[in-house]
């Protein structure tokens, strides 16, 4: 939730052993971040224990364990992790969005239509670092056609504006099966 304005943080102060001393507050106010659109929908999800613990939505839709995949030194396991709930989450939303676009150009593509998203986690420079491929399946579509709605998509779809700069994402598209 979000809220304007500010809001105060308590912080206790510990200046000695004595008792008093741990009764004394040091109230600062900082900011809050406001947003910059009004939202037509939030989705809310909640994690505990991190990469080795859970998250559920507020809904109660998802309910997942977690758990460090294999490739990063975890169990793995039948457990999900952050890196699929992200590809889960962009291909669903470019799948809308290139549904969109190609609307707009009066286009309609195959109920077989896919995108198939591949999160990858590595490291660079000492961090880890995400990177994107998103392979979009049309059958029988125009090749050439189906890129130009491909990189439109792109230019709309939610979660490639809200990676763009941050994340290279790799895009690749089929009219037939890979």
């Amino acid at each position: 939730m979000f809220c304007r304005g500010t809001a105060l943080l308590a912080v206790r102060s510990v200046l000695s052993k004595k008792p008093a001393a741990l009764s004394t507050a040091v109230i600062r106010t900082i900011p809050i971040r406001t947003l910059t659109f009004k939202p037509l929908y939030t989705a809310e999800a909640t994690a505990n224990g991190g990469r080795n613990g859970t998250v559920k939505t507020s809904d109660g839709l998802l309910d997942l364990q977690l758990a460090l995949p294999t490739g990063l030194g975890g169990p793995g396991g039948a457990k999900s992790n952050p890196e699929q709930l992200f590809a889960a989450g962009y291909s669903a939303c470019f799948l809308g969005a290139l549904h969109l676009v190609a609307g707009k150009a009066k286009i309609t593509l195959p109920a077989s239509t896919t995108v198939n998203g591949h999160v990858h986690i590595g490291r660079h420079d000492g961090s880890l670092l995400l990177e994107v491929e998103l392979k979009v399946y049309a059958p029988d579509v125009d090749k050439t056609k189906l890129m130009e709605l491909v990189e439109s998509a792109h230019k709309v779809c939610p979660y490639s504006l809200a990676t763009r700069g941050n994340v290279k994402v790799h895009l690749q598209s089929y009219s037939h099966k890979m």
